[in-house]
């Protein structure tokens, strides 16, 4: 059962994530109000990329939603892969946004067209990249605290889209002053292509996630802290894996522990363990601890003291690692 605290978490991130997909509503009507009064291909661009904004923060919420669903037997794991999915569309479409954008800003090179009122473009953009960058700055914040890559998607997304419009901006600035009209499809190029790619490193991360990808930063943090807090008992860990389903983080490993210990004292180690994992990462975390005996050679990584079933003397520490955590075996000398 999933915990009052991470349910609590999953409506915070799909109410969040409704205000995510209203705002985009607003803010492309108010870039298509621009468009209209200026007649800018910058300004376009930046309404058709806001089109991308409101189709993936609909996305974004119903995969908030199906994510927050509960278990069942087709799902034992939860639904958190939804989260995926969504943050592959989403980048998807903010790459087909880019390549718009590129081929829309390469024919008014080609035929340039007159621009129009600018002053009030400039202000009404620059009214959408503000709350875009608020918002996205919010939603990025708390998709990272919470695990989720939809919000996290959406808020990356949100910022590019802020930095985009910004230099539109300064682009549209230049026109009204300086009165080359060039200068608007080159700087809707440029941003075309950061927009590109923006889109593949969140289809990167989505695809990684669909596809099982080691979390190597995730991995190094949890072995560094399992390796500074080792307790006198845990004599090796091994078989380290982590799989993310959305906000939720599904930890596996095996650890060994002295071979006599009962029952009671064994699931005392491994709560020890859980416990200390859940502090650093939240609960959102299931740990699934496979316990191994140890053998006679873990006795030369053992530096347990005053005990009786040793066979051979400590002769080395073995420090866990990232490369010797993930093999499916217990270390020895």
């Amino acid at each position: 059962m999933l915990t009052e605290e991470l349910l609590k978490v999953q409506t915070q991130n799909l109410q969040l994530q409704k205000w995510v997909a209203g705002i985009s509503v607003i803010l492309l009507v108010v870039k298509f109000i621009a468009y209209y009064l200026t007649n800018s291909v910058s300004i376009l661009t930046d309404a058709l990329e806001s089109i991308v904004n409101v189709a993936a923060g609909f996305i974004g919420l119903y995969s908030l939603y199906v994510a927050a669903k509960p278990r069942d037997i087709d799902h034992p794991y939860g639904h958190g892969k939804a989260e995926f999915l969504s943050a592959a569309i989403e980048g998807t479409l903010i790459t087909s946004a880019g390549a718009i954008i590129i081929y829309k800003a390469v024919r008014s090179l080609i035929e340039p067209v007159q621009l129009q009122k600018l002053d009030y473009g400039i202000y009404l953009v620059a009214a959408t990249a503000i709350v875009n960058f608020i918002v996205g700055w919010i939603t990025e914040r708390k998709g990272k605290k919470s695990n989720s890559l939809a919000l996290t998607a959406s808020g990356k997304h949100l910022k590019s889209d802020s930095y985009s419009t910004f230099g539109i901006i300064v682009g549209l600035i230049l026109i009204y002053y300086t009165g080359l009209k060039w200068i608007d499809p080159v700087v809707a190029i440029i941003f075309g292509i950061i927009i590109i790619y923006t889109g593949y490193k969140i289809l990167r991360k989505s695809i990684a996630g669909i596809m099982d990808e080691a979390d190597i930063e995730l991995l190094k943090k949890i072995v560094d802290l399992l390796n500074k807090n080792k307790r006198e008992n845990w004599i090796d860990l091994h078989n380290l894996r982590v799989i993310k389903y959305g906000s939720i983080l599904h930890i596996d490993c095996h650890l060994t522990l002295p071979w006599y210990l009962n029952v009671n004292e064994a699931h005392a180690e491994v709560e020890a363990l859980s416990s200390l994992v859940r502090r650093e990462f939240g609960e959102s975390v299931e740990l699934f601890v496979h316990v191994d005996g140890c053998l006679p050679f873990s006795c030369k990584v053992c530096n347990k003291q005053n005990c009786n079933e040793r066979k051979h003397n400590f002769e080395k520490r073995i420090d866990w690692t990232l490369e010797n955590v993930l093999q499916d075996q217990k270390h020895r000398v």
